[in-house]
């Protein structure tokens, strides 16, 4: 297997910004919101309170977020064990539930928030 390095901050960064600027936006903001949120959540060793952009799917009040290239990303293992408390933004309005992250053996990982009423 061949190691990729991670992408520099800026670059993820740069990203991200493009993603939440289209999601804003009145002509592609509605199209996007379907299937991409802001999950916010503070880190449980720094105590810092983060946001990024993920994709999802919703079934009531399950959300779920699949992870791509978990092994370069670290903001889903706050969710490990127990999990922890995390707010989406869904239909305009902030959501708060509580999520868990789970990895299989094929080394995919899910994120499973249930929603607070």
């Amino acid at each position: 297997m061949r190691y990729r390095r991670p992408l520099p901050r800026r670059a993820i960064d740069r990203f991200n910004s493009c993603v939440l600027t289209l999601r804003a936006s009145p002509r592609w903001g509605g199209l996007i919101s379907r299937r991409l949120t802001v999950v916010t959540y503070t880190g449980r060793r720094s105590g810092r309170t983060f946001s990024t952009p993920v994709a999802f799917r919703r079934a009531g009040d399950t959300v779920t977020i699949g992870v791509q290239l978990p092994d370069a990303k670290t903001w889903w293992r706050n969710f490990l064990g127990e999990g922890g408390p995390i707010s989406l933004q869904l239909d305009g309005v902030e959501r708060t539930g509580h999520a868990v992250a789970r990895r299989d053996e094929a080394g995919r990982v899910t994120v499973t928030v249930r929603l607070e009423q």
